[in-house]
């Protein structure tokens, strides 16, 4: 018989499950692993982890013969079909209590089902999204679970070992909720990374085309912003690359300007209308994905359609400045949408989120880590209800101090024909967000009007609903009153 003596098992030895593997076993824990490509299996055993408490093995049996009870099993294998596949293969070899891990970029409705599932064979579920890219999961990821909470108290112990610390040692994982909660964190998670990038690439373009600034200005422009509040893992990337040189050239110049995705951008607007939340930021950054990939199409058009003729005229040091207020003040209302939407779901959801423990999940090892997380966790912490981080005091005082800067930079956008679709759309909806009244009652009426929708009043109790006949010819009969 086969001794048990690996604390956890993971499937998947490409460049995540590998540097994951070796985050354990960096951390004292003892790893046994399995590949569908055994040479992958035999390559890594001999290469990377060569002398770490790492086991090789060369079928699922084998691998879970070599686990500790209760047994757990990580999956870092392509979200979808695959995953479904692994778990069918697994769960015969499973008793009650073992646990499944998925670290994939699942869907969360596909993790919820799981979780179901596996629940009545007794097997305990963890979906869990992982964020850091390869350096991450290497040095310290974070790391969002969610699923069968019994689990928790058996993977606790070896996530938050592996996890990105806050700079008060605090692990930046910790449990999320149940079903496909972990999932879905981490898809929000991704949607805010989608606004972020597109705002940063909006931010480049108006100081590139508008200004004509050259590389080596925007990456000594954009080290300077990563002093302030903008602070972050992005702002600190961007400005290397636009450092980096092949052969004496910059080589961001010659990188095709079309933007691929793989999913979970679109998944979070997808899930913001279904929820009739006004995620209107993460859906213009995907669109700019889209439109950017129609590469031929804009090329033919630029010889065709005429744009704005006008040139930048004012102070280029203010309106650096100007962009940088722009940005930090378009990303508070990334977050601040991220955070409603998550807010609606939890509730629909029956989640019970904990909206500072996923900010402070947020503050390292992911794509999205900035100084600004923090802010998000102290807001959390004192009004855990929070409606929005616009109406939090830091947050508000905030965006007041950049907003002249914010209309300003728009307006420019708008008269030197550069798009800025999500500096565009974040202080629409900020405009939006602050009115006590909209035209919605025009819209409303028009909707009564061609389909006796009918309508609430001003001057009646909420919850009830008319109905005119416009015309005097349309009949006093509404249709019923639904929202979808």
């Amino acid at each position: 018989m086969t001794q048990a003596k690996a604390d956890i098992g993971l499937i998947g030895l490409a460049v995540m499950g590998q540097n994951l593997v070796l985050n354990m076993a960096d951390h004292g824990f003892t790893v046994a692993v399995f590949n569908r490509t055994t040479s992958k299996t035999d390559d890594f055993l001999a290469g990377p982890a060569k002398g770490k408490s790492v086991l090789g093995t060369r079928d699922v049996k084998q691998l879970i013969g070599l686990l500790k009870r209760p047994r757990r099993v990580m999956l870092m294998v392509k979200a979808g079909d695959p995953v479904d596949e692994f778990i069918d293969e697994l769960a015969p070899l499973l008793e009650k209590g073992d646990i499944v891990i998925d670290g994939g970029n699942s869907h969360f409705p596909d993790s919820q089902r799981r979780y179901e599932a596996l629940k009545q064979k007794g097997i305990l579920f963890i979906g869990t999204g992982i964020s850091g890219g390869e350096e991450g999961a290497r040095h310290g990821p974070s790391i969002m679970p969610g699923g069968n909470s019994e689990a928790w108290p058996h993977v606790k112990s070896i996530f938050q070992a592996i996890a990105a610390k806050s700079e008060a040692n605090e692990p930046c994982c910790d449990w999320v909720g149940d079903g496909g909660a972990g999932h879905y964190v981490k898809m929000v998670h991704n949607g805010i990374e989608y606004g972020d990038m597109q705002l940063i690439c909006e931010a480049y373009d108006l100081l590139h085309r508008g200004l004509k600034m050259k590389n080596d200005e925007l990456a000594h422009t954009f080290s300077q912003w990563n002093q302030g509040p903008l602070d972050s893992y992005l702002i600190e990337i961007t400005a290397d690359i636009f450092a980096k040189k092949e052969n004496g050239k910059e080589i961001v110049d010659h990188v095709l300007d079309v933007a691929g995705q793989k999913g979970t951008g679109k998944w979070t607007g997808i899930d913001a209308l279904d929820r009739g939340m006004p995620l209107t930021l993460i859906g213009e950054a995907v669109f700019a994905r889209c439109l950017s990939a129609l590469k031929e199409e804009r090329v033919a058009a630029a010889q065709i359609l005429g744009g704005a003729t006008a040139q930048f005229q004012g102070d280029r040091n203010v309106f650096i400045k100007q962009v940088e207020q722009a940005l930090y003040a378009s990303k508070i209302i990334s977050y601040a949408q991220g955070f409603m939407l998550m807010r609606q779901a939890s509730a629909e959801m029956k989640w019970d989120l904990h909206f500072g423990s996923i900010a402070l999940m947020w503050r390292g090892g992911c794509i999205i880590r900035s100084k600004f997380l923090g802010k998000i966790k102290e807001a959390f912490e004192k009004q855990p209800q929070l409606a929005s981080l616009l109406v939090d005091p830091f947050f508000a005082k905030e965006i007041g101090r950049c907003l002249d800067a914010w209309r300003q930079v728009v307006a420019h956008a708008a008269l030197l024909g550069i798009p800025s679709p999500c500096f565009s759309t974040a202080l629409s909806f900020f405009d939006g967000y602050r009115s006590a009244t909209l035209p919605a009652n025009l819209l409303q009426a028009q909707r009564d009007y061609f389909g006796a929708h009918t309508y609430e009043r001003t001057d009646k109790p909420r919850g009830q609903f008319f109905h005119t006949n416009w015309t005097g010819r349309g009949g006093s009969v509404s249709s019923s009153t639904y929202n979808v």
